[in-house]
């Protein structure tokens, strides 16, 4: 779909400053975009949840970073189309990492008054109101996974189970210490 070709100055892949020209995207980077010394190279991952969006991620990037998708959109709609686009274009299995909503309380009914507040803005964009639609929810802060650390390990591993090769928690600087701390202790188990 998006059929990128790097210009004459460098190839795509080598971390090089290449202009690259698509049928629906073009990139021409004003500074270096390679880390020297990095290695292995650091990836691009696209924040994209729509099907052109995804097809492009596929083809072009390492992965993508769905934010407030949950599992059923991730194993309906993200995973399969951005690990078709990018097996399309000869690339490896692609990252997705899943941004999540979540925290380790005791108290789950203020973490998503708390999480309301901040996740409202989301309710209003087309994208996001269908992500949300296609978890059969009705708005963002749907998606916040709160409880203990049983309801929340099992509410992230429903995202890894749905394809996400990593998940990153968000939105833990709305809680307490303790929520928090609580809450790194299960990414970190996990």
């Amino acid at each position: 779909m998006c059929a990128a070709r790097p210009s004459s100055h460098g190839t795509q892949s080598s971390g090089d400053d290449t202009d690259s020209e698509g049928e629906t995207l073009a990139s021409r980077p004003v500074g270096p975009t390679a880390v020297p010394g990095a290695s292995p190279a650091i990836p691009v991952l696209v924040a994209a949840m729509e099907p052109r969006a995804l097809a492009a991620a596929g083809e072009l990037a390492d992965g993508t970073i769905p934010f407030l998708a949950g599992p059923r959109t991730l194993a309906e709609r993200i995973v399969p189309a951005i690990t078709e686009a990018a097996a399309a274009a000869g690339r490896p299995a692609p990252q997705i990492v899943a941004g999540v909503p979540a925290v380790v309380t005791d108290d789950a009914a203020a973490a998503r008054d708390r999480v309301s507040a901040v996740l409202g803005f989301y309710d209003s964009i087309p994208s996001y109101r269908k992500a949300i639609a296609t978890e059969g929810l009705s708005h963002a802060a749907d998606l916040l996974i709160a409880g203990d650390e049983d309801t929340v390990t099992a509410g992230l591993r429903r995202y890894l189970d749905a394809g996400a090769t990593e998940v990153m928690l968000t939105h833990t600087d709305l809680f307490d210490t303790e929520d928090r701390a609580r809450t790194w202790s299960i990414a970190q188990r996990l």
